[in-house]
């Protein structure tokens, strides 16, 4: 749905013509001039490459930047009047015909910024959601970025088209209290946006129950986050040979992927890839992908991974941690994943405990360099969240018996008449599990001292 896009009048000559309007949306400029305000000068290089970055990865070609040092931005334009001079006469000059403007703008700057520049304006939160826009390739991704860009249109939908304020009615036969265009456009937006927090609920409901079953099935879930294109995805199919869309871009997935981890001696693990974070992150993005990043604010560890190679890393780092603290995943336990180092010339290895209390694995997640590092530290953290127990397992119990064995829970068995007497190691969740409602009649456990 396109809730500002001019609807046919007939010969109506207030129309824009869409082959000549600047304003025209059948038009999509691929030709981007970048206008990127900063608070402070030397921010210049390091953000004008991931802004240029964002542009190329939602397809167009950056012919021509523009910085601008912003104290107090203006309430009109944001940047100073010199300075949209100075954008529009370089845009003319490059051939551009779409300004990217590295911050979010109210309504009114957007618009005024169009007016001046002769030319479609898009700030960086609407550059994010068409990057989504084009990515999201499941039904509920796809209902998430919808309900993304109509939360961001709710409040840009006048545009500059005068045809949208004239009144229905107040000719014959149509004589009445009438409504705006506007309105019209307000008042249908309202309904598509209902319509997709039904499906979304929907979505999320089954998405709680596919975690429940995964908790039943006692098997811990580790989510990879971090800023993205720190190559989560990469490290993802290293660690479970699945075959993840993986590129050099900014959010090259977003669509959340979970899959088992086999071979470590704590047992299996699930893990879950999910979409990566950016700076500033629009908060229309966060809330409309709430429930995929449940998969993070849900899982039992995770494994932030961090682009060593790049020399922000330390405030890329504090970035994530943030939108962590947002979505209410601030408080679980994680390792840091210094990916990238065949890229600095490092070795792999790994450190015990940092000053922040995480420990850090340094590994290359595109040569496999120090993967093996990881496991342990998997493995090491599970297992150290297991006590000892003595669990007596009637024989009716065989498959919770089978089932602890498959985690890896089992250190010793011995059969008796009545059943099996098991030393154990669980966790706490485990142990409950074990305990719970669905126990057997005649399961006895007694702690046991390490």
């Amino acid at each position: 749905m396109n809730g500002s896009a001019p609807r046919p009048v007939g010969d109506d000559p207030t129309r824009p013509d869409p082959a000549s309007d600047p304003f025209s949306r059948a038009r999509r400029g691929e030709r981007a001039l970048l206008l990127i305000p900063l608070r402070q000068a030397d921010d210049a290089e390091v953000e004008t490459a991931e802004f240029s970055e964002l542009a190329r990865s939602a397809g167009a070609e950056v012919v021509a930047t523009v910085t601008a040092r912003v104290q107090r931005p203006h309430p009109a334009t944001y940047v100073g009047e010199g300075k949209v001079e100075e954008v529009a006469a370089l845009r003319e000059a490059a051939g551009a015909d779409l300004v990217l403007v590295d911050h979010p703008l109210s309504p009114v700057q957007e618009r005024n910024l169009e007016r001046l520049c002769k030319c479609r304006v898009l700030d960086r939160t609407g550059l994010i959601l068409d990057i989504f826009a084009q990515r999201a390739r499941s039904f509920e991704g796809k209902l998430q970025v919808e309900l993304a860009q109509l939360r961001h249109m709710a409040t840009r939908l006048v545009r500059g088209w005068t045809h949208l304020e004239r009144q229905r009615g107040g000719s014959i036969g149509l004589r009445g209290p009438g409504e705006t265009q506007l309105e019209t456009d307000r008042r249908l937006l309202a309904e598509r946006v209902k319509i997709l927090r039904r499906r979304l609920a929907q979505v999320q409901v089954q998405r709680s129950q596919s975690r429940r079953a995964r908790s039943r099935g006692e098997l811990p879930t580790v989510a990879l986050v971090g800023y993205t294109n720190a190559g989560k995805s990469t490290l993802f199919n290293r660690l479970t040979g699945a075959g993840v869309y993986a590129a050099d871009q900014l959010f090259a997935t977003l669509d959340p992927t979970l899959r088992r981890i086999e071979g470590l001696s704590c047992g299996p693990l699930l893990l879950a890839d999910t979409v990566g974070f950016i700076r500033e992150l629009p908060h229309e993005v966060v809330a409309a992908f709430r429930s995929t990043l449940a998969e993070a604010r849900e899982a039992d560890l995770l494994l932030h991974v961090v682009d060593a190679a790049d020399p922000e890393h330390p405030e890329r780092i504090r970035q994530v941690d943030a939108v962590l603290e947002e979505i209410g995943a601030g408080d679980l336990p994680r390792v840091l994943v210094m990916n990238k180092v065949d890229s600095i010339g490092q070795p792999a290895r790994s450190d015990a405990v940092d000053g922040g209390g995480q420990p850090r694995v340094w590994l290359s997640a595109a040569t496999g360099q120090g993967i093996d590092l990881l496991r342990d530290a998997l493995a090491g953290h599970f297992a150290a969240l297991r006590t000892r127990y003595e669990v007596f397992l009637p024989h009716q119990a065989a498959a919770l018996r089978a089932a602890l064995f498959r985690r890896h829970a089992v250190e010793s068995e011995q059969a008796t008449e009545a059943g099996w007497l098991l030393t154990t190691r669980l966790g706490a969740a485990e142990l409950g599990r074990l305990q719970g409602e669905q126990a057997p009649a005649g399961l006895r456990v007694r702690a046991l001292p390490d």
